[in-house]
C-alpha cells in the first residue's frame, strides 16, 4: 500500500490536484470574533473579506484541532499505513506540533511530520512532489529524505495589493500602510527560512506590477523544475491572472500551469489582490 500523503489546508492546492494525487487535508481555523470556522470547509474567503471590512478587522488564525486531526488520521492508523503530514512553517502555527502529538500519544511511529518552512502552494509543491514518490512506490523514509533535502529549492513569493490587511493583523503599522497604499506601492514578500519578509516594493496599478515581478524571475523560471508551476491569487479577477499566465506560457517550459485560489488563511493575512508564482527552483 502506497504512502498516505496529508497536508494541511493551507497547501492551497485544488480540488482536482488534491483528488487526482488521493490527499487528504486538515483544515486550519479561521476565527471570526468569537466563532470558529475550519478553513475551507465552514467559510469561504469572500466571506472573510466581508467580515474583515465590516469589522474593520483581520480575522485570526489558528492551528489544526487536535481532535479534528486525530479523526481524519484515525482510518490510515487503524490500516497500520505510512502517513506523511505536510504543514505550514512552524514558525507561523503550532500545527506540525499537533500533529506530532497525535503520533506520539497513539504511538504511531509511522506518522512523519514535515515542516515545510513554507506556506501555500509553496507546501502545495512539496505535498505534490512526495505524492509523486508515494505513486511510484517510494518509502516514507525516502520521501521524507527526499523532500527535505529540496526544501530550501522552493520558491514562495507573493505580491500584496494593498497592506490594510496586514496593518489589521498587527504585521505591519497603520502608517506604513497609509503611506504604502496611497503611493500606490505593492510590496513583494518571500518566504525565506520559513518566515515572511518583505523583498522589493513595486510601485503602480496591479496588473502592471504583476506582470513586472513574473518577468524579473525570468531567470530563475527559466532553471526551475519543469514539472510544474504555481499561480496562486486571493481573488484577483480574470484580467489580472491572464496576462500573468500568458507570460509563463510564452516561456514554452513548464509542463504544467496550476492556477490555484489561496484558501482562508492566506486570504486572512494578505486581503484580496495578493498574487504570487511559486516553483522549484532546482530544475529536477
Amino acid at each position: 500500500m502506497n504512502v498516505k500523503i496529508v497536508a494541511d489546508s493551507t497547501c492551497d492546492l485544488s480540488a482536482d490536484l488534491i483528488e487526482k494525487y488521493d490527499i487528504t487535508i486538515i483544515p486550519l481555523c479561521i476565527v471570526m470574533g468569537e466563532n470558529s470556522y475550519f478553513d475551507g470547509i465552514e467559510t469561504t474567503p469572500e466571506e472573510i473579506y466581508k467580515w474583515a471590512d465590516a469589522n474593520k478587522t483581520t480575522p485570526k488564525t489558528a492551528a489544526v484541532t487536535i481532535d479534528n486531526a486525530a479523526s481524519l488520521l484515525k482510518p490510515f492508523m487503524d490500516e497500520d499505513r505510512e502517513i506523511v503530514f505536510f504543514g505550514i512553517s512552524s514558525q507561523m502555527s503550532t500545527t506540525c506540533n499537533v500533529v506530532r502529538l497525535i503520533g506520539e500519544e497513539a504511538g504511531y511511529d509511522k506518522l512523519h511530520v514535515i515542516d515545510s518552512q513554507s506556506l501555500s502552494t509553496g507546501i502545495g509543491l512539496q505535498v505534490l512532489y512526495a505524492a509523486r514518490l508515494s505513486m511510484a512506490g517510494e518509502s516514507a523514509a525516502s520521501i521524507v529524505e527526499k523532500v527535505e533535502k529540496r526544501r530550501s529549492a522552493v520558491s514562495a513569493s507573493f505580491v500584496i495589493d494593498t497592506l490594510t490587511y496586514l496593518s489589521r493583523g498587527g504585521r505591519c503599522n497603520s502608517v506604513t500602510a497609509l503611506l504604502a497604499n496611497t503611493l500606490k506601492l505593492k510590496p513583494e514578500i518571500v518566504v525565506k527560512d520559513g518566515a515572511m519578509i518583505v523583498a522589493k516594493k513595486y510601485r503602480g496599478q496591479l496588473g502592471s506590477v504583476l506582470l513586472k515581478y513574473v518577468k524579473d524571475q525570468e531567470e530563475a523560471l527559466l532553471a526551475a523544475d519543469k514539472n510544474c508551476v504555481f499561480i496562486t491569487h486571493s481573488g484577483c479577477s480574470e484580467d489580472i491572472v491572464a496576462p500573468v499566465k500568458e507570460y509563463l506560457e510564452s516561456l514554452s517550459y513548464f509542463e504544467n500551469i496550476y492556477v490555484t485560489r489561496a484558501g482562508g488563511v492566506v486570504s486572512s493575512h494578505c486581503g484580496p489582490g495578493t498574487l504570487g508564482v511559486l516553483y522549484y527552483t532546482d530544475g529536477e
